[in-house]
Formats: structure tokens, sequence, C-alpha cells
């Protein structure tokens, strides 16, 4: 009820594609991650078009005083990232679809390091829940949080309002997937689909093309959570490196 009344204040809504919503039962929604709000955005997104959204947050959020508290008496989910109590929230999400949620998961696991801001490799948590669950999994690109907040960047830009533009694509097809072993492989041609639908989706918003070649941290070097501008290998507290939902 906060938020949203503030975003009606400060923001323009540009939405589309909300008929692809399941109009029944359990479903994993994946959007592109450019901006600390955007979160947000998508959540104003879901919530008004019918679909309150349960996330998968990292756990530090939840620690911090009064927000804390709010996430978790909505029942949001945290992520322990890079931890063995990553498999708790793949649980949690997983029972959360079976039992007629929304779930949102952020394939690319953290902010977008594409110099140019278009989706990055994934993570293959998204992948996993919709496959285990044999559940619907809808693409959602977003533009425009990035005007509000640069990715890692700390000033807002509340004024002039930005539009936010969102588009939810139809299900991405993972049927041929599901009685395949839960194998590396499957997971990540199922994360490779995810990620190729959102990119279409914002390839419409923006007007242009994305690189034929989807931006990897890894061969990049780049620190895969956190500071981007941290090289691999560099000491940093509260971080750890791994695969996470």
């Amino acid at each position: 009820m906060l938020i949203r009344a503030l975003l009606m204040v400060f923001t323009r809504r540009d939405w589309k594609g909300a008929e692809n919503f399941p109009t029944s039962g359990g479903f994993v929604v994946c959007p592109n991650h450019l901006s600390h709000v955007d979160p947000f955005v998508f959540a104003h997104f879901l919530y008004d078009n019918g679909h309150p959204p349960f996330f998968l947050g990292k756990s530090g959020v939840f620690e911090i005083p009064i927000i804390g508290r709010l996430l978790t008496a909505a029942q949001q989910i945290p992520v322990q990232r890079g931890t063995s109590h990553a498999a708790e929230a793949f649980s949690a999400a997983v029972a959360a679809v079976r039992e007629g949620k929304c779930v949102p998961i952020f394939p690319e696991g953290t902010l977008t390091r594409d110099p140019q801001i278009w989706p990055m490799t994934g993570k293959t948590g998204a992948a996993r829940v919709a496959l285990t669950t044999r559940c619907p999994v809808i693409p959602v690109a977003q533009w425009g949080p990035q005007e509000i907040q640069a990715p890692y960047a700390k000033e807002l830009h509340l004024l002039p309002r930005k539009t936010m533009r969102l588009i939810a694509g139809p299900p991405v097809d993972l049927s041929d997937l599901y009685d395949r072993p839960l194998s590396g492989a499957t997971l990540r041609e199922a994360t490779d689909r995810i990620l190729d639908a959102i990119t279409r989706q914002l390839e419409t918003i923006r007007g242009e093309q994305a690189p034929a070649a989807r931006f990897d941290s890894r061969t990049a070097g780049i620190a895969e959570i956190g500071n981007p501008n941290r090289r691999r290998g560099t000491k940093s507290s509260g971080t750890a490196n791994g695969e996470s939902s």
C-alpha cells in the first residue's frame, strides 16, 4: 500500500501483455533486472494485474529493521546466496507455486553487468523451479527503472516523472524438457530459453536489437554478485560467489 502510492505519484505506466498471465494456478514470472528500483516497479505491475508477488530476496534485506518485518509479514522468501540454505529457498518457491502463488524469480540472479543493460547470462534457479513444478513461466521485460536509479548508483531521480514500460510475453515452452533429468545441461537450456524470451520482449520496448552474445560476468572477470567493479578473487565483506535462485 505504501510503495504503490509512491509509484502512482512518481511514475507513469506503459504496461502490456497482462493477458499472458495464467488465470488460475501458480506460476513463475521472470523479469530482467536493471535497477535496485525495478523490484518495486515489477511488483506494482503484478499486483495491479491481480497477481500479488511472492519474491525470493537476498537474506540481508530481511535483516533491515522495519523493512525486514514487513517482508516477512508479506510472506516473501529469503535466500542466503552461495550457501547450503539456498536449497531451502528453492523448496519454499516450489511450495509457493504449488499453493497457487505468483513467484517472481530474476533469472540473472543480480543486476545485469551488461554495459548496455541487456540481460546477461543467468542462474538456473527459475528453470529448476519451473521444471520441478511444470508450471507456466511468464517472461517480462522492463525498461524505465534505470532512469530513476542507474545500476549500482546511489542517486534517485524521481522528477520529472519517468515512464515504466513493462511487457509480459507468452509462456516459455519448456514442455519437451519435463521428462529429462534435471542435469546442468537441461537447466542451462531452460534458462537460456527464458532469457531469450525476456530479451525479445525488451528488444520490442527499446526498439533495437540485443547483442548476439549474452554478457557473461565470469568470462569478463567481473564479480558475479555485489559490486561489479570488484574484480574476481578480490575479497569483499558480506558477499559470496555461487549459484543462487
